[in-house]
């Protein structure tokens, strides 16, 4: 039987579709091959006669299938007669001697056997070493100890178990699983029963799941504990227990995790206006992770880093990114969860509402925060950059089947998807918007839903025509830069795609996008004055000519092109400006300098009025902005000499006044600058910096004291040493990597190897990452030797000459091989080393990275035209105003 094509989308025939699924795991083989035996009972509805069943498998042996149907008097039973898999489509067909006949209640059982994999999909193991002596049952791998935990989405679910593994192929799920009698079992719901099996294990049963898609069911087994807390709302008259499960001895660095679950799920509860939906709220440390986070309905599962936080030993930054990663994935157990995506192409839907709400959260949490500028400088700035290139594509595209997914995982559907989102819940007002949401998730409850139908719901709750404002921001590629020309009292106003390379063709800028243009400055009118631009070109009269701004806050999703005057003007008006303002402003500066549509001069002009600036987030966009600009030109020593001079000169009243020392009760955003300033000091060469980072480095590591460096200045000290020191710093840091117990201790220790500049050490960091540093984060190695610019062209010649290897090593799992490629190559500048890439790659099966390649293709392109065209601008610029 041919599977169903259905606009373009490649899809299991429609003969069967499940209703209820009864698994148990057992025998499971704890070290060698670590296989096991399965069992699933799949309750499903025949719909047409036929003598096949196609479902997806992959990787997995099935040992028999049979069907039997319940009559009133007697039960049918149908045996297979033989399986048939194609493993390209990671289907298995089986086949039958006899018509199935339609049947309302048809019960499929299929034996099978699967294998508990090491490559972070499906059913896997991860490896660790027991912060205190684990249960005797705990298997080892190698020098390692193991847990098991599952990952499903996007489709390997079929890894796992024989299953209908489409999103919108939905049914309640059964799961029992055998263990040892001293390890913890999880899964989406509360235990069901506990019965002994053979000697030393037992059967762990769970209670039925609500209905829902294969890629939310998870489970895990492993030597856990939890620490718990219970939400302040009643949900049917009870609190909610919420646990965070760490491997044995690591629970007490789930409190921070612990003390935003429950409010989270409680404030979502309230603004959804819809009770969260089961029983209980786990959260699971993973030791090895592809991705950040997973959402599986009421068993959420993280890398440690995005979930575990030690308020003595952990860097202050990981605050943030455990409270919005654990918002983010419990934001899913609604938006995702309770109403999920037809089909993959619609991921957005999924990704882009939790991204904004999870922001929303935290906003609420932590209001001290400001998180709505960081919003801007960090996901913003990231969907501009990856939308602006040509190989850019729409926030819903056209997928065929799951397996094409990951590679439209991306800052399109996450970031591009939030942003467009909280334009719109901006323009209709926040409570407006939440009404909506909330009328989609009643009407689609257990369900899945399109983008209309999202629409319909917003539209319904508003009054307006919200596909008309928004469905070309959805379903077109790109977005739009707003060019602004001035005459006395007026302003035309100017819509074009922007691109990086600056080169956009007639053909490529025939979107009109609905853009917002939150003006500022509107003469007689007090505040922001909405405006929706929805032509190509338009005329606002009536504007204050000493004081305008367009996108206030940075609500929209476009760069605003002002006239060089203009920018040199607003530059002396930073204090009229929000933080999000500034931040917007030299975002865009940088970005049209970059594509050429603007002058480096005025970027670096703008920034050299920020000197007194005290906020972390303006400072963090302005070196970042700064950051692009000596990336480009690193190879130009004389460009890079001056531009070091420019940035010493910019940060070092701040750097000196804020010190090295906190004040009591210091918040959080000035903790994080005085990282960002000493770090920045110290790799541009500020002596007085560099030497007390090497005196403090030396005491922590030869010295023994460990108080030399406070936790929250790790990155900044230890990047310091290793740029400016040699090969004992490199072995510090690489002993320190070994021995650290810090849960990010492993990351800083690594990215700050990265820093070296003796190439004599690159061989033994390169084989260090390749053969000792888990795979989830061997990307993070390669992105420091990318950054580098004395690196990374070896990185590259190290690539070319073990790719075989590198890809048999990676590409088990193609999330890790994709983002390794893409962290290794983007950061070039040349068209010779571009068209090399290309030609390397040209001859090879490039499937899983294909669009990547596009990416750094276009990437490594615009930083080329962006060297080439304004090197002679910058260095004159940096000459005449004494930094050159």
């Amino acid at each position: 039987m041919a599977p169903v094509t259905v606009a373009d989308r490649d899809v299991l025939p429609d003969s069967v579709k499940p209703i209820n699924y009864d698994i148990s795991i057992f025998d499971i083989e704890l070290g060698g091959a670590f296989s096991y035996q399965g069992t699933v009972s799949i309750l499903s509805k025949i719909t047409t006669p036929t003598r096949e069943i196609v479902l997806n498998s992959h990787q997995l042996k099935i040992h028999s299938a049979e069907v039997s149907l319940e009559h009133t008097k007697t039960q049918q039973v149908f045996k297979s007669t033989g399986t048939s898999y194609d493993v390209q489509s990671q289907r298995a067909t089986l086949s039958f001697p006899d018509e199935l006949p339609v049947s309302e209640k048809a019960l499929l059982v299929i034996k099978f056997q699967g294998t508990i994999n090491n490559d972070m999909a499906g059913f896997y193991r991860s490896r660790y070493t027991p912060a205190v002596t684990p249960a005797p049952s705990v298997p080892k791998d190698g020098d390692d100890h193991v847990m098991f935990s599952t990952q499903f989405e996007s489709c390997d679910a079929r890894r796992t178990f024989p299953c209908f593994d489409e999103p919108n192929l939905k049914a309640t799920f059964d799961f029992e699983i055998e263990l040892p009698e001293d390890q913890v079992a999880l899964s989406n719901m509360p235990e069901n029963g506990v019965r002994k099996s053979k000697d030393g294990f037992k059967v762990v049963s769970f209670e039925r799941t609500p209905i829902m898609s294969t890629y939310l069911l998870a489970w895990a087994m492993g030597d856990f504990e939890y620490i718990e807390d219970f939400t302040k709302r009643k949900y049917n008259g009870k609190n909610i227990p919420v646990r965070v499960y760490t491997t044995r001895g690591l629970k007490h660095q789930a409190e921070y995790a612990l003390q935003h679950a429950p409010q989270t799920i409680d404030y979502f509860s309230e603004i959804f206006d819809i009770d969260y939906p089961l029983p209980k709220a786990d959260l699971l440390a993973v030791h090895e992770f592809s991705h950040g986070a997973m959402e599986n309905w009421g068993l959420v599962t993280y890398r440690t880093t995005a979930v575990l936080f030690d308020e003595k030993t952990s860097e202050a930054r990981f605050k943030n990114r455990v409270a919005y990663v654990v918002a983010h994935e419990l934001a899913h157990q609604w938006f995702g969860n309770l109403v999920t995506m037809d089909w993959w192409s619609e991921l957005w839907l999924n990704e882009g509402f939790a991204t904004w709400v999870g922001w929303l959260a935290i906003d609420h949490i932590h209001p001290d925060w400001n998180v709505w500028p960081q919003f801007v400088a960090e996901g913003m700035q990231t969907a501009f950059t990856l939308d602006s290139l040509r190989s850019s594509h729409p926030i819903e595209v056209p997928v065929r089947d799951g397996l094409e997914v990951d590679q439209i995982f991306d800052a399109i559907s996450y970031q591009k998807g939030s942003a467009v989102i909280r334009m719109l819940a901006a323009h209709l007002g926040r409570e407006t918007f939440l009404k909506g949401v909330s009328n989609y998730l009643k009407s689609h409850a257990y369900g899945n839903a399109t983008t209309n139908d999202l629409w319909s719901a917003l539209s319904e709750a508003s009054g307006q025509d919200v596909n008309g404002l928004i469905d070309n921001w959805i379903r077109k590629v790109g977005f739009p830069v707003v060019t602004v020309a001035e005459e006395p009292g007026q302003i035309s106003l100017k819509q074009s795609r922007y691109l990086s390379t600056g080169d956009v063709k007639p053909e490529e800028d025939t979107t009109t996008w609905w853009v917002p243009l939150g003006l500022e400055g509107k003469a007689g009118a007090q505040g922001v004055t909405s405006i929706g631009l929805t032509d190509k070109e338009t005329v606002i009269r009536d504007i204050d000519d000493s004081f305008y701004k367009i996108n206030k806050d940075n609500a929209g999703f476009y760069r605003t092109n002002y006239p060089p005057a203009r920018l040199a003007k607003l530059g002396t008006q930073i204090d009229r400006l929000s933080t999000a303002d500034k931040i917007g402003v030299i975002g865009d500066a940088g970005a049209l300098a970059f594509s050429g549509q603007a002058t480096t001069a005025g970027l670096l002009a703008f920034v050299e009025g920020l000197q007194s600036e005290s906020n972390y987030l303006v400072w963090s966009q302005v070196l970042s902005s700064l950051g692009t600009v000596k990336s480009v030109f690193a190879e130009n020593e004389e460009i890079s000499e001056g531009l070091k001079k420019f940035a010493l000169t910019l940060i070092t009243p701040a750097v000196e006044k804020i010190g090295w020392e906190p004040s009591p009760n210091e918040d959080y955003l000035t903790g994080q600058l005085r990282t960002l300033l000493i770090l920045t000091a110290g790799l541009n060469g500020h002596e007085g910096i560099t030497s007390e980072a090497q005196r403090r480095f030396e005491l922590y590591m030869n010295g023994n004291d460990k108080t030399a460096i406070p936790s929250n200045l790790r990155s900044a000290i230890f990047g310091i040493s290793m740029r400016h020191g040699d090969k004992s710093e490199y072995q510090a840091l690489k002993k320190e990597w070994q021995t650290t117990t810090s849960i990010d201790g492993k990351e800083i220790s690594l990215r700050a190897m990265g820093r070296l500049r003796n190439l004599e050490l690159l061989p033994d960091y390169l084989d260090f990452i390749f053969t000792t540093v888990a795979t989830q984060d061997k990307h993070t190695g390669a992105m420091a030797l990318a950054a580098n610019s004395e690196t990374r062209d070896p990185l590259w010649k190290y690539i070319q000459e073990n790719f075989d290897t590198i890809y048999a090593s990676l590409s088990k799992n193609m999330v890790v091989l994709d983002r390794f490629l893409k962290v290794s190559l983007q950061k070039f500048n040349g068209k010779e080393v571009e068209q090399e890439i290309s030609i390397f790659f040209e001859p090879k099966d490039n499937r899983g990275y294909d669009r990547t390649l596009n990416v750094i293709r276009d990437t490594i392109l615009s930083r080329a035209a962006y060297k080439e065209r304004d090197g002679k601008l910058i260095l004159e610029w940096l000459k005449t105003h004494g930094y050159a």
